[in-house]
């Protein structure tokens, strides 16, 4: 029997998170394994009146391409590459993975080549973002490999995906405009401010928002949301993070990281696990070792750290921060190849204070 938990999710992922409209040319990414829910998404686009090109993602063909490839290879774009980002109206993209460390083994050398060389790409992806030209999602399918990271079986992490993505509940898109409405609250009341200090356990950072927008994020972009996230004034962030779980890169796992900051850039970076690649990342270019991004999330439903960044980074009681390119709709200037988000638990001792007024405190908004 067909779980009518699909059919909801690829509903408001048409109907909420890209609005599919008549005429749209809508782009949908999906690996085998994810069948069941891209069909779905299909079937709806069709109804919304959207033209859908299907693409199929699997997982073993990019790290062939990896070990395989030469410089002059991983530095090459294909146009096909380019052409959904530059001219589709709609990009969908529907993840699942035999197997999520299939990249762990691959010369980190390599991944930066290919990281650099994709870099024009990630530019025109973020403005046509910002400028609503490419209306763009991101979920991920419950399969076995996605349950395994985060120990759960797959019956208790089908039920914790689409509960984290209100797909258990009568009317999705009716919930997600409810949440949106409520954080816009929290967006509202930031507008304006100017100086932001994290402190708790695990951090002891200021920053600069001035000018800055922070976004409402729901569920658009990534489903499931939220959050809300801006890109800090670039040189303005100093201090320290200890990062309270680890981050996950191309099937390269990092664990205890530690950065200082001083005048916006990482000073000082340490790992317990896998320092190296995280420094081989951070020196890849100019902007590598500044923010791109400040996030808090707000979803409690996630309540659980599952080694999935679309997931883990929407918790809520938890902050992120990304290191490298900033999202131009917030105002943020940074520009690199990477965009790396790294979580920190905010639930204990941890506060979070605006122009000197609490915002936040242990896990918790204060306005």
């Amino acid at each position: 029997m067909a779980d009518s938990r699909v059919e909801k999710l690829a509903q408001t992922l048409v109907e909420y998170s890209v609005k599919v409209k008549p005429g749209d040319w809508v782009v949908i990414v999906g690996n085998p394994l994810a069948e069941e829910l891209t069909s779905e998404v299909l079937r709806y686009t069709l109804r919304a009146g959207g033209n859908p090109s299907m693409l199929l993602g699997v997982g073993s063909t990019q790290r062939i391409f990896l070990e395989e490839a030469n410089d002059e290879q991983l530095k090459w774009l294909s146009p096909f590459d380019r052409l959904p980002f530059e001219q589709a109206d709609v990009y969908i993209n529907i993840d699942a993975t035999e197997n999520t460390r299939n990249l762990s083994m691959v010369d980190s050398h390599k991944q930066q080549l290919r990281s650099v060389a994709r870099r024009e790409i990630l530019q025109t992806y973020m403005r046509r973002s910002a400028s609503g030209e490419l209306r763009w999602t991101l979920t991920q399918f419950p399969c076995e490999a996605f349950a395994q990271e985060a120990d759960m079986s797959l019956v208790d992490y089908a039920d914790f995906v689409y509960r984290a993505c209100k797909a258990d509940q009568p009317d999705p898109v009716k919930l997600w405009n409810k949440i949106e409405a409520d954080q816009a609250r929290l967006v509202e009341w930031l507008a304006g401010r100017k100086q932001l200090h994290l402190r708790g356990a695990n951090i002891d950072i200021h920053m600069s928002i001035e000018g800055r927008t922070f976004v409402n994020s729901t569920a658009h972009h990534n489903m499931p949301g939220s959050e809300i996230f801006t890109g800090p004034v670039e040189d303005s962030v100093n201090g320290w993070v200890n990062y309270t779980y680890p981050a996950i890169r191309l099937g390269r796992e990092v664990e205890g990281i530690r950065l200082e900051f001083k005048d916006g850039k990482v000073v000082k970076a340490s790992a317990e696990k896998n320092e190296d690649y995280l420094l081989k990342m951070l020196d890849q270019d100019a902007g590598a070792r500044f923010l791109g991004e400040l996030g808090i999330g707000t979803n409690y439903s996630i309540d659980r750290f599952t080694k999935s960044i679309l997931y883990d980074e929407k918790m809520g009681g938890t902050i992120h921060m990304a290191l490298g390119a900033s999202y131009p709709e917030t105002g943020g200037k940074n520009e690199s190849a990477l965009h790396w988000d790294m979580i920190c638990d905010m639930r204990e001792d941890s506060e979070i204070k605006v122009d000197g007024d609490l915002f936040y405190k242990d896990g918790k908004f204060q306005v």
